[in-house]
């Protein structure tokens, strides 16, 4: 149990891939306060780590407000001690080509995936920031996705809301270490939730990029935070860690069989 005694703060808590980060961080004997601003979800999630012998609470949070992030962290700290861990999860996406996309549609995803990721990161880094040089330290693990490092069909906001997290996570780091803050990120690649209506041909693009011929889970990347968020990765900083089965390290493919 490498989070044994530590709180953690998991934005987007409340389903796909916040639950499951929600789950993994709660079995490796953290705190959890699952925020989301679906408030049901959150607290489904709650109580299925509760019934499974973790502790966790529902919290109730828009990710891009300052006021529910600052409540969040108070929330946290007031029921299960100093905050140590916090992930920036919470995040929607909106498939429109360029040339038909809203205003509206467009500022509503970096919204909430780069500004909330920037509110509750920096929330949580005042906490952590606090008090003597003893007493400061933690970990923030925010989630990108490979649509930030391509220019993927429909993904303008999308894309460049995750594009932005990648960089923010390397700010966030470099400003942060002097407090005995580690910050990291996480990009997923496609990953099997309920948000992700995938088609055949989509699926297929993916797929014959991937190295691993499959869909991750929300515990692959689950995974990945609870290695972030522990002791392990004392030395790294700054780093985006592709969860993602080889997506990123293909080029053009092809089966050399059937000629040039």
């Amino acid at each position: 149990m490498r989070l044994k005694g530590r709180t953690a703060l998991v934005t987007g808590g409340g389903s796909g891939i916040g639950a499951g980060i929600a789950e993994r961080l709660a079995r490796e004997g953290a705190s959890v306060l699952v925020a989301d601003i679906n408030f049901e979800g959150a607290t489904t999630v709650a109580d299925e780590i509760g019934r499974a012998g973790g502790q966790a609470l529902p919290f109730r949070m828009d990710v891009a407000s300052e006021v529910d992030a600052a409540a969040a962290v108070a929330e946290a700290e007031s029921r299960f001690g100093r905050l140590r861990i916090a992930v920036c999860n919470a995040g929607i996406t909106d498939r429109v080509p360029v040339l038909e996309m809203p205003l509206v549609a467009f500022e509503k995803v970096i919204r909430t995936n780069l500004i909330g990721c920037f509110v509750t990161a920096q929330a949580a880094a005042r906490a952590m920031a606090r008090g003597s040089e003893g007493e400061r330290g933690g970990r923030i693990v925010t989630i990108s996705s490979v649509s930030g490092q391509f220019g993927g069909t429909g993904r303008a906001a999308y894309g460049a809301s995750k594009g932005g997290i990648e960089t923010l996570t390397k700010v966030l780091a470099v400003e942060l270490a002097p407090y005995g803050i580690v910050v990291n990120g996480v990009a997923p690649g496609p990953t099997q939730i309920a948000r992700t209506a995938h088609g055949p041909r989509q699926r297929a693009a993916f797929l014959d990029r991937m190295a691993l011929k499959r869909y991750a889970s929300p515990q692959d990347i689950a995974a990945a935070v609870a290695f972030l968020s522990s002791d392990d990765c004392d030395f790294i900083a700054g780093h985006m860690l592709n969860v993602d089965g080889g997506f990123a390290a293909a080029g053009v493919l092809y089966d050399p069989a059937e000629g040039s």
